[in-house]
């Protein structure tokens, strides 16, 4: 077996999809999005759109985690840079470096993110939600100490909801390697 790499181009295994493809409505929401997005084709979106109602179920779960959740936008924005890094997603960082920024994250404050939850400066309560998204990634769990200091910070609706965005943003970047979806144009 080869050993995968995320970072390299490849040929996308599904070309997103043109109105026929989609549909109107999927076609509507991606051309929406990807406006929104600042691109001509937000080449997730018009490739996920493929799948009919399924994406606007996915859509929908994805909205309510980004941009409707209840955690800040700062910390959403923190996770899945940080999932987005260790899971070497070019197109996650691409979206997210802007959406953080928009959010606060300076590109100090992403640099740092990059170097993790040990880089010099963080408060307690960014360093416990950058070692939970490390130790969920790598571990599929989290430890005891590390859930009690995550939960110092946060109550149980976004103790769950944190669980929620890194494993989402974490499928979202397998399915975006796996259909080897390209990088968008700004």
């Amino acid at each position: 077996m080869t050993t995968f790499d995320p970072v390299e181009q490849k040929t996308p295994r599904i070309n997103p999809g043109g109105f026929r493809d989609l549909g109107p409505i999927n076609w509507g929401l991606a051309k929406v999005i990807s406006t929104a997005a600042g691109t001509s084709n937000a080449k997730l979106f018009s490739t996920l759109g493929r799948t009919g109602a399924t994406f606007l179920g996915w859509l929908h779960y994805s909205g309510q985690l980004m941009p409707g959740g209840s955690l800040s936008r700062r910390d959403t924005e923190m996770i899945i840079l940080r999932v987005a890094h260790l899971r070497a997603c070019d197109y996650e960082q691409d979206h997210h470096r802007r959406l953080g920024a928009k959010a606060g994250l300076t590109p100090e404050l992403q640099q740092r993110i990059k170097e993790g939850p040990e880089a010099a400066g963080w408060n307690d309560k960014e360093r416990a939600l950058l070692n939970a998204v490390d130790q969920i990634l790598l571990t599929r769990g989290l430890e005891d100490a590390e859930w009690n200091e995550l939960a110092k910070h946060y109550d149980e609706r976004r103790l769950i909801e944190i669980c929620l965005v890194i494993t989402q943003y974490d499928g979202l970047a397998t399915t975006i390697g796996v259909l080897q979806i390209g990088r968008d144009q700004f």
